[in-house]
């Protein structure tokens, strides 16, 4: 057997046991695995020393970043995640009688869990919205998958011809990605793009309604009375049903209020708490259909093919994608409670 490396305190501890216990040389490297020259060496200097943890000097170049450079490396990266390789090398070079290159603090970097990572976008939440977030998974803790199949989903959503790869990165270890300093924040805000409503609940995927480049309160009063009415009054005959949308403001209107108060009977509006894609199951929809956009042979070149691609991906998404996402509600409202009504993973 080839040498893998230095002997561990406990494998030298059976060669010695197995050699006590009168096994030959032979005998203990067929046992343990080890070759003849292994076993006759360890024992060896068992005999002479009477140790059996390695003897042996550690060998290679000195590490020029000791214990005390790691943690004076761990306060620069605490202090601006997003500091490229050189700035944290001059950074730490300041002060010290003996400089590093960029490849040492790389490496260094590494050793410590250290990689570089683009943050994660999620959305402000002031400590009001937080407050809420709060309330609502509190008074929701307690609802099943079978409550939450009664909640039927919307939103809508922006796609672009063109995606802009400029983002930055930052310094993170593999368990910090929800740390406050690893993360970026993110307003709701439109621009110039194909942007679609949509709907969906557990049982089956609802319409998917293009909206030209703005929604607005005449726009969204008729995807209401066209679309959403028939969908709530069709899967939830029993009035039995919630309508889901976010806090935009023509969401709030007082006619689309106003509205929703005549088809109280039919259905209820789901109180929503501000800035909380992370609880609404439809926002992985869109997530897909941008990553199958992205996958397409044949890009859309205009707004009219982007609107044709959007509609046929959307009909194509599975009944497994989108009920495991209402299954994972309860997951979510515990990810909330968890974060104190914080950001969270989802």
């Amino acid at each position: 057997m080839g040498k893998k490396g230095d002997l561990s305190d406990f494998e030298r501890g059976m060669i010695v046991g197995a050699r006590r216990a009168a096994l030959s040389i032979s005998q203990s490297a067929q046992l343990l695995g080890f070759s003849r020259t292994t076993i006759s060496r360890v024992y060896k200097e068992w005999c002479a020393k009477g140790k059996t943890s390695s003897m042996r000097e550690s060998c290679g170049r000195k590490c020029l970043v000791d214990a005390r450079g790691q943690r004076r490396m761990g306060r620069l990266i605490q202090a601006d995640r997003r500091a490229t390789l050189t700035e944290l090398t001059t950074r730490y070079n300041r002060g010290m009688q003996q400089s590093i290159c960029e490849a040492t603090t790389r490496t260094t970097l590494r050793r410590m869990g250290y990689n570089s990572r683009r943050p994660h976008r999620v959305p402000l939440i002031t400590t009001t919205n937080r407050k809420k977030r709060l309330q609502f998974a509190r008074a929701h803790q307690y609802w099943t998958v079978e409550d939450w199949k009664n909640v039927a989903w919307s939103d809508e959503s922006q796609f672009l011809l063109r995606h802009s790869n400029g983002r930055v990165r930052i310094w993170r270890k593999q368990n910090e990605n929800m740390d406050p300093s690893c993360l970026v924040t993110t307003v709701q805000a439109r621009g110039a793009g194909v942007v679609v409503w949509g709907m969906f609940s557990w049982h089956t995927l609802g319409p998917l309604v293009p909206i030209g480049h703005r929604l607005n309160t005449t726009v969204y009063l008729s995807i209401v009375s066209d679309h959403v009415h028939p969908f709530m009054t069709t899967m939830y005959p029993s009035s039995d049903g919630y309508f889901q949308q976010d806090n935009a403001p023509c969401h709030k209107a007082r006619i689309i209020s106003n509205w929703f108060l005549e088809h109280d009977n039919e259905f209820t509006v789901l109180k929503w708490p501000p800035q909380s894609p992370d609880l609404n199951p439809i926002e992985h929809l869109w997530d897909v259909v941008e990553r199958e956009l992205r996958t397409l042979d044949v890009h859309p070149t205009n707004f009219h093919q982007l609107q044709d691609a959007i509609l046929s991906i959307w009909a194509k998404i599975s009944k497994e994608c989108f009920q495991h996402l209402v299954e994972s509600m309860p997951r979510r409202i515990k990810a909330v409670l968890k974060a104190k009504g914080r950001q969270t993973p989802y």
